[in-house]
């Protein structure tokens, strides 16, 4: 079970995450999470180059291993890179250290200041756990994610981002069209969409992500990094 669009209740309870983003012009936020994979990533890649967006990956360090070329690929294109642990561990099913180390073991290779938990599910301590290793020499980050005038030791603040609209591309028992009709139906201003560049989404997002991106440019939408 999935919910399509994240209940507010969720957004009271967990505060200190990052569910959508608050824009005054029209602007939405694709993400990918689970890659880099040869072809899905590829795909996605070309698919945003088509249309000159950029986007943000939420990356799994397994798959960064296995495929460097591709992630050097999603870097030099532009697009922003996150966090996504080094082995698509479950926070809720996790001891704290075990979750804390595999996220580290992940940013050394990410070096980012963006994190996604696996399927959503962080607990509170495992947050403080994280938000307090910032800065340290245990959370390299790098110098790519602050501006010129910003020196590498300044304005360090993790986002840890969850969404506000699920595509439900990973869900075999879903069509293609109800994919894609689950992200314009819930899509807003500031939305934070969920896409996922994996094997098992591929048939879904194949057909909906062009779609989707075209729907939203229609309506007059830009896209945004986070």
């Amino acid at each position: 079970m999935y919910l399509v669009k994240s209940p507010l209740l969720l957004k009271w309870y967990y505060p200190s995450l990052t569910w959508n983003k608050s824009r005054s012009e029209k602007t939405v936020y694709l993400t990918f999470d689970d890659g880099p994979i040869p072809n899905v990533t590829d795909f996605v890649l070309n698919t945003l180059k088509s249309y000159g967006i950029k986007a943000t990956f939420f990356c799994i360090g397994d798959n960064i291993v296995k495929h460097p070329t591709i992630f050097e690929r999603l870097k030099n294109e532009g697009h922003a890179i996150g966090n996504h642990t080094f082995n698509h561990l479950k926070g809720w099913k996790t001891d704290d250290e075990t979750y804390i180390d595999n996220l580290l073991q992940c940013q050394q290779l990410t070096q980012t200041l963006l994190f996604r938990p696996p399927y959503g599910r962080i607990k509170k301590s495992q947050i403080g756990k994280i938000q307090a290793l910032v800065g340290s020499s245990r959370f390299p980050v790098s110098s790519s994610q602050f501006s010129t005038h910003e020196l590498p030791t300044t304005n360090r603040e993790l986002q840890i981002v969850m969404w506000d609209v699920l595509s439900g591309d990973f869900d075999i028992m879903l069509s293609p069209e109800k994919c894609y009709q689950n992200v314009i139906r819930n899509t807003k201003n500031g939305a934070i969409i969920v896409f996922h560049d994996s094997l098992k989404a591929f048939d879904r997002l194949q057909y909906a992500l062009p779609k989707t991106i075209q729907y939203l440019s229609d309506k007059g939408y830009q896209f945004g990094t986070l």
